[in-house]
């Protein structure tokens, strides 16, 4: 999705574990690997922008972690607390508020969106520490997380 505001949009990513290791996927235009992620719609919450991108970008169910509060009244809904929340500037003034989350796969069977990636792969904790991978030191530095994250559950 396009940016919907000028200066500021929020977003959200996922890294998705399964058996010691983590889904990244090979964007296209920004040339990096990243985690499963993209631009809150309009119509949706986070929790519904983070399955229809886990979706979208790879086929996948998954269980999401993170706590929920209770609801508090009829006209709310509990959202899934992320593991991080950060903002980066994206070109110019415009940035990006993203919500990063933690959730687990049961199966490894993904599906490539080749209109936005070059690739999609499961990495191990090793290959993500290699110099030579393209990837962003906080985006490795998150995805070490989850791998130690789940390897304790």
């Amino acid at each position: 999705m396009a940016h919907i505001h000028e200066l500021i949009d929020l977003t959200v990513s996922v890294y998705i574990v399964h058996k010691n290791k983590v889904l990244m996927i090979d964007h296209k235009t920004l040339g990096t690997w990243l985690p499963i992620g993209g631009h809150v719609e309009l119509d949706e919450d986070t929790d519904e922008a983070i399955e229809r991108e886990i979706k979208e970008e790879s086929g996948l169910s998954v269980k999401l972690y993170g706590s929920r509060h209770k609801k508090l009244s009829e006209n709310s809904k509990p959202l899934t607390v992320p593991q991080f929340i950060d903002i980066h500037r994206i070109e110019g003034k415009h940035r990006h508020l993203n919500l990063t989350f933690f959730a687990y796969s049961k199966s490894d069977k993904v599906k490539l969106a080749s209109k936005e990636h070059n690739d999609i792969k499961w990495f191990t904790a090793k290959e993500l520490k290699s110099r030579d991978l393209r990837i962003r030191p906080w985006i490795r530095i998150f995805a070490l997380q989850a791998l130690k994250f789940f390897g304790k559950k």
